[in-house]
């Protein structure tokens, strides 16, 4: 039983410090042998490795955003001027014309022509 609970704290930790699910963390600490710094580690590299930036200029960044959705894998989408996250979504396949495409028109008319925009994309596993 002590071992379970410690199993569990050790989860828990991971999952603090990581932002991941229960399954996530779990199976990083079994591929880290039970090492709680190698599983957030682990999980942090996978992290970076799924996400990339893109330098767009206001009046093309709605097109940007389209294109990447159709090209699929994409799991979230981050807008930033600057340091600050003007918009941000989760992506996913059964809700892309629902939940992506009205807010891509709202944001579309808040942003202006002039400036530049980080998208930031993170992508599922692939």
């Amino acid at each position: 039983m002590e071992e379970t609970n410690e199993k569990l704290e050790k989860i828990d930790v991971i999952r603090e410090r990581t932002g991941v699910g229960y399954k996530v963390a779990k199976e990083a600490l079994i591929k880290a042998n039970g090492d709680v710094v190698e599983a957030i580690v682990k999980i942090e590299e996978d992290k970076v490795e799924r996400k990339k930036e893109f330098h767009v200029a206001g009046n093309n960044l709605i097109e940007k955003i389209k294109e990447l959705i159709k090209r699929g894998n994409i799991t979230k989408i981050k807008v930033k001027k600057g340091k600050e996250i003007i918009f941000s979504i989760p992506v996913t396949v059964g809700v892309l014309g629902t939940m992506i495409y009205p807010p891509l028109a709202v944001l579309g008319m808040l942003i202006t022509v002039a400036g530049k925009y980080t998208l930031e994309v993170e992508y599922g596993k692939a």
